[in-house]
Formats: C-alpha cells, structure tokens, sequence
C-alpha cells in the first residue's frame, strides 16, 4: 500500500501561489482558512531566499493525533492524516502541537470561539462516503478517489512540489539532487528548456 507524502522543492519553487490557489479553488476553503501556504526565508537577501509550499506533511507519527482531546484525527491505509469535523471541539491543541501550522480555524467568531478546525486533507476528503455532497462541503474534493493526486501538486507551474507514493517521491527528489549543478545551473531556463548555463547567449562586446 502507497504511503502518501508532500516534499517542496526549494531549489525550484518561484512563488508564484498557484499551489495555494488550486487548493482554494478545488476544495471551495471558507475565508480565512489557508490549508497551503507559501513561505519564504530570509525575503530580499540576494543569493539566500529560499521558498517552500507548506500545508499538513501527513507525519507518520503526527502529535496533532497525539494531543486531541476527543480523537477526532484518523489515519488512512495510505497515511493521509484526516479529521472528523463532528468530533472537533475546537480546542486548538492541534494546532500547538503542529510544527508546519497546518490545522487551521475560521476567522469570523468572537474571542474565545473557535469554530471547527480544517486542514489539508491531501485531497482525500473525510469520513463521509466518497464523493458525496455532505463529504464535499465539510473537506473538499476526493480526488484520491477519483485515482488523482492532490491539485495543489498537479498545478505547480515547476514542479517544485510533488505529491504523492512517498518511495516514488522520494526517488525523483533523489534523481534531481544528484543529476543538477550548482548556483544558476540548479534551476533556470536553461535547466527547464534542457540548454546548458549560457549556452545561446548574445555576444557582449566586439572580438579584438
């Protein structure tokens, strides 16, 4: 049985948010609420920047599981990380637990009231019956059912961030690691169009 997993890329990632957008727009999440997110480190240092899609990483040993007062979290036979809303107490445990800020709460509510907590559910939906509607409006599109990978994923314009069989995932991160080169060589036009560094550049100045 596949074991599911998310890995970024950051030697490839541009930041361009379509990830974060196909989650939106696929799964129809409620304002406020942003199961990806796009981050950067160390923003405007020249040659130091590096981007990373985050969301839940579906952890084999997950500590939101290990806090929740009511057992709302569950684990699927290929280790998507879910949550039954119903059971949700909205306590935020989890999300003091999650080391990738993954459990989110909606914005609207006064002090003190949560509401119910969602997260990314790798496109996997919850505990009600594959495809159905009530399925749908508590977490969003199934597309593991429907034999596809997360859209977030799908709609990276890179291919920074991959999704999917953890073996298979990480055996393309492997091959990348060992095959690209240094600095400008690692990710550019010339990488994405298969052109070496420079190659087809225009003459700067007149032969002596």
């Amino acid at each position: 049985m596949a074991r599911m997993k998310f890995i970024c890329d950051s030697e490839r990632c541009i930041e361009c948010n379509s990830c974060a957008t196909a989650c939106k727009n696929e799964n129809e999440v409620p304002w406020g609420v942003n199961r990806r997110r796009v981050v950067t480190i160390n923003d405007g240092v020249v040659g130091q920047e590096k981007t990373i899609s985050v969301a839940c990483m579906h952890c084999s040993d997950a500590p939101c599981m290990a806090v929740c007062p009511v057992d709302c979290f569950y684990r699927t036979d290929e280790g998507v990380v879910l949550h039954n809303k119903d059971a949700c107490i909205g306590c935020g445990y989890c999300a003091y637990a999650c080391p990738f800020g993954a459990p989110q709460f909606p914005s609207k509510g006064t002090f003190g009231l949560r509401g119910k907590m969602d997260k990314c559910t790798f496109c996997a939906g919850g505990p009600e019956e594959n495809g159905s509607q009530a399925e749908f409006e508590k977490y969003g599109r199934n597309r593991l059912a429907e034999g596809k990978l997360p859209a977030c994923a799908e709609m990276c314009s890179t291919k920074a961030l991959l999704g999917g069989d953890g073996d298979v995932v990480a055996e393309i991160f492997r091959t990348r690691v060992i095959h690209r080169g240094k600095g400008s060589e690692v990710w550019g036009w010339g990488t994405a169009y298969g052109k070496a560094p420079n190659q087809g550049a225009a003459p700067t100045g007149k032969k002596s």
